[in-house]
């Protein structure tokens, strides 16, 4: 009985001691060994969203051209001379007006005319203008008017006298430039059409909301 015993316990005994060396094995990595280092994954940045590009309210000259290209039919070298001058002297617009009107003089005379104000943030606006004119000049014109607007502070404020700036003509390829002033807001006119004026004269233009025959 105690043989048996003992041949049946001496496996178990030789098992034991097998399964010691071997987990000793596994968990005790060998000599130099070493462990690869934690890769750690940083989370994915949200995607950046693409700035709006920048507006703006002013026109700029090439605008302007191909504005008058359209309306005057036909782009010449005059009309982006005067563009260029008039950005040159005053930088760029903030509105401008496409119209039509007719002029006489002789010494005195009377100038009437309307259009449309357009700009890029305020939307656009029906405009009527006249005024007299005094001074040594005569002929007469019926001509399609571009009108460049500076500093306008809002689209009615446009409805007022605009005085004309002495010496501020300027004339070349069919097209012509004069530059008027009320409240710091400057209106610079530019003309093509039949006939010209010639000389220089003093006067104002008075735009309204709806058309009058009083140019006072």
């Amino acid at each position: 009985m105690r043989a048996a015993l003992r041949f049946l316990t001496f496996p178990l005994v030789l098992a034991g001691l097998g399964i010691g060396p071997a987990s000793s094995q596994q968990m005790n990595p060998a000599p130099g060994y070493q462990q690869p280092p934690a890769v750690i994954t940083a989370p994915a940045p949200p995607p950046q969203r693409a700035a709006p590009p920048a507006s703006s309210k002013n026109f700029t000259p090439q605008e302007i051209i191909d504005a008058g290209h359209g309306f005057f039919g036909t782009v010449s070298r005059g009309l982006a001379t005067v563009v260029e001058k008039a950005t040159a002297q005053w930088g760029q617009p903030n509105g401008y007006i496409l119209g039509e009107e007719a002029s006489g003089a002789f010494v005195g005379g009377l100038r009437y005319g309307e259009g449309t104000l357009y700009t890029k943030n305020a939307g656009d606006l029906r405009v009527y203008w006249q005024g007299p004119t005094v001074g040594f000049d005569w002929g007469g014109d019926g001509a399609r008017t571009m009108m460049l607007v500076y500093n306008l502070p809002a689209t009615e404020a446009v409805y007022q006298r605009f005085a004309g700036i002495d010496g501020s003509a300027y004339f070349i390829g069919g097209f012509g430039m004069t530059a008027l002033t009320a409240n710091n807001v400057v209106m610079v006119p530019i003309r093509s059409g039949v006939g010209m004026r010639l000389g220089a004269n003093i006067g104002y233009l008075k735009f309204t909301p709806a058309a009058t025959w009083n140019p006072f």
